[in-house]
């Protein structure tokens, strides 16, 4: 599903109580110098524009009828504030603070805003299923979206459901529409005012015979593994394969298991996948018909021991992103960013993993180098930069024809590179590089001296944070937009490097979409999409941070006092999409570890190599089709969590991204800098 955001317009105005401007203002105040706004308390629908505007009391000895420019501090995606004009696009209840700044001065004032949502427009209702047909005291499951005037589909609509005639077919409050008898009546479901009609016909059905037909699955069933089964209704010689089939599934409790125990498996249009081993009945209803059967499933077993082999401890600056890389010389290298270092990437040689040797590194202008890569056949690498004193953010072209000796080849700086470039990401042939986090440019690097801007692509209503290439396809991780698909030279939807053209996108629940990594699993003969979010606080949350930080940025450690060092906290989780049919991708799993966020990530071999924040390193399998939440399955192979005593938030993990490489794994903590670990495969009894 992918939702429309529609910039609203700034014709229709929000109506403002008429708020008194120096009259009311506090003698106190009056003396001190204040900002008064022309509303505090604003009430607005999504959609809604207000004029809001500051009066300034005793500024510079005098007073004005209106003050600015005045700064708005708002969560991302919920207004836009130009001039004095604030659109509301997201709904909630919001304290903004406002502030005003001269050379002398810093004043602030506090607006409270209620946005409420945009108002439906209409109701649509299909089938979960268009391939079944509602038969007498069979079941048939539909699905209800309140559209909204601004495109948006209200998620929190109160629905309400009824059927015209109950004695034809009846309906549930989650929209489950029951045959009763043959006849033709109408579905209808209503919100806010908003009705929406479906005609229903219910058949009788025949006398016959349901039957399971179960897949044949290679060894013994594991948790994780999922098993396809399939029901056929046979009736008067025939299959029927529009009658629709209920799956469920149990699973028989143990002696002494706790009563509460999470729920085991789940199944779903007849795919089966256990969280928990035991044994398990899966059943499959028509009507009064049912068949079953019942099996066992065993834990998936799959942890590994790992061993540490090499620390390159850094408390001098927070580290960022790495990638590592056999040099043209046949060696191993790796390459890292850096925040809090004026502007340096750092070179390592890794070719002992136990002993990870800095040897060289390069400063650019820029507050931050978030992001490096190097190029699959080593030629080159890139620094990304944000925050240069130039304003000119371009990425860094690092020439590696001589890896120990690593030389600046050429700074772009084309027009078309506004802004920072937070992420880079390299073929051999060409570098795609964000800009401004609005969209990326394709630079041809066929001349690493003079690279050359050939193309780039900006999807509507961007906020680019990540890009991914693979077989022609462009993956970028784009927010609220979620995953936006391109061809960049795939040619099946026409697209080029020249040329790029949409494929499809993909809107994650979580409007956090941060990172993607495509990957054909040979295994399942899919392709996977995992998408990571990054949610850098836990408001709202039973457990939201440590005292002092409630999720923000964690403060400078101070070794002569002792004192800060707060560590950062986080949520979210990944996110897998089936994208093996890109033109309807389905979201079939997640890998969710609670009270921890995900950042970089690296898949290889059927591992997943997740660098998840707090949560350290963790290694995870993912053979085979994926289903469910992999964290409950116990998938686990390995779990690192990094910390130094000396490092820049003393024993505190911080994994910012991890890739395996030779046979170890080569990751980056932010608080304590590069490390290597070793997997040591543990040998396992024939079953």
């Amino acid at each position: 599903m992918n939702t429309r955001r529609i910039a609203p317009p700034l014709a229709r105005l929000a109506a403002l109580a008429a708020v008194p401007l120096l009259a009311a203002v506090p003698a106190a105040a009056q003396q001190e110098g204040a900002i008064v706004p022309s509303a505090t308390e604003i009430t607005m629908q999504v959609g809604d524009t207000t004029m809001l505007s500051f009066a300034g009391t005793n500024i510079d000895g005098m007073s004005t009828p209106q003050v600015g420019p005045v700064t708005l501090a708002f969560p991302r995606g919920s207004f836009i504030y130009e001039g004095s004009a604030l659109v509301a696009l997201r709904p909630g209840e919001y304290e903004i603070p406002a502030t005003y700044r001269t050379e002398d001065m810093t004043l602030t004032a506090t607006v409270r805003v209620t946005v409420l949502p945009a108002s439906i427009e209409r109701i649509d209702v299909t089938p979960l299923r268009d391939d079944v047909a509602l038969y007498t005291t069979t079941q048939r499951f539909y699905d209800a979206r309140a559209v909204q005037t601004d495109g948006q589909v209200r998620t929190d609509a109160a629905l309400t459901w009824a059927t015209a005639d109950p004695s034809v077919a009846s309906v549930n409050e989650l929209g489950h529409v029951r045959g009763v008898s043959p006849g033709t009546t109408e579905l209808r479901v209503r919100a806010e005012g908003v009705d929406a009609t479906l005609p229903l016909t219910v058949s009788a059905l025949p006398d016959g015979a349901l039957i399971l037909d179960e897949r044949p699955h290679d060894g013994p069933v594991r948790t994780g593994d999922v098993l396809t089964f399939d029901a056929f209704y046979r009736a008067g010689g025939s299959v029927m394969y529009d009658v629709p089939v209920v799956w469920s599934a149990t699973r028989v409790a143990e002696e002494f298991e706790y009563i509460g125990a999470r729920a085991g498996a789940q199944i779903r249009n007849g795919k089966f996948v256990a969280d928990v081993p035991g044994t398990y009945q899966v059943v499959a209803s028509v009507g009064p018909h049912t068949v079953d059967t019942v099996f066992e499933v065993t834990p998936r077993d799959v942890v590994e021991e790992l061993e540490v082999t090499g620390h390159a401890l850094n408390s001098e600056y927070r580290v960022t992103d790495l990638w590592v890389y056999e040099g043209v010389d046949g060696r191993d290298y790796a390459m890292t960013g850096s925040k809090q270092a004026d502007g340096h990437a750092f070179f390592y040689d890794v070719t002992d993993p136990g002993n990870l040797i800095k040897f060289d590194s390069i400063q650019v202008d820029a507050r931050t180098v978030n992001d490096v890569k190097v190029s699959p056949d080593g030629r080159y690498g890139v620094i990304s930069r944000e925050g240069a004193s130039t304003r000119a953010n371009g990425p860094v072209i690092v020439d590696l024809s001589d890896p120990l000796n690593p030389e600046i080849a050429a700074y772009v700086e084309d027009p078309s590179i506004t802004g920072g470039v937070h992420n880079v990401f390299a073929t051999d042939d060409y570098l795609f590089a964000l800009s401004g986090g609005d969209k990326y440019v394709i630079i041809d690097m066929s001349d690493l001296y003079a690279p050359r801007v050939v193309s780039e692509y900006n999807h509507p209503d961007s906020r680019l944070h990540d890009v991914w290439v693979h077989d022609g396809l462009a993956y970028s991780s784009e927010w609220g937009n979620g995953v936006v698909v391109v061809d960049v030279g795939n040619g099946r939807w026409g697209g080029s490097i020249e040329n790029p053209v949409l494929v499809n996108t993909y809107v994650t629940p979580t409007g956090a979409t941060h990172a993607a990594f495509p990957y054909y699993s040979e295994s399942a003969d899919r392709v996977y999409i995992f998408t990571g979010d990054e949610i850098m606080n836990r408001r709202g949350l039973a457990w939201a941070g440590y005292p002092g930080s409630m999720g923000s940025y964690g403060s400078r450690y101070d070794p002569d006092t002792g004192r800060n060092g707060i560590p950062l906290v986080t949520r979210g989780y990944i996110q897998i999409i089936d994208f093996s049919d890109p033109e309807n991708p389905e979201m079939v799993a997640r890998y969710h570890v609670p009270e921890y966020g995900t950042h970089n990530m690296w898949i290889e071999d059927d591992r997943l190599y997740q660098a998840y924040y707090e949560g350290g390193v963790r290694v995870v399998d993912i053979s085979g089709e994926l289903m469910g939440n992999l964290y409950e399955q116990g998938r686990e192979i390995a779990v690192f969590k990094s910390a130094h005593p000396a490092g820049w938030t003393p024993n505190a993990t911080m994994v910012w991204g991890a890739q395996p490489h030779k046979g170890h794994v080569f990751f980056s903590d932010t608080n304590s800098g590069l490390w290597s670990i070793r997997l040591i495969p543990r040998s396992r009894p024939v079953m």
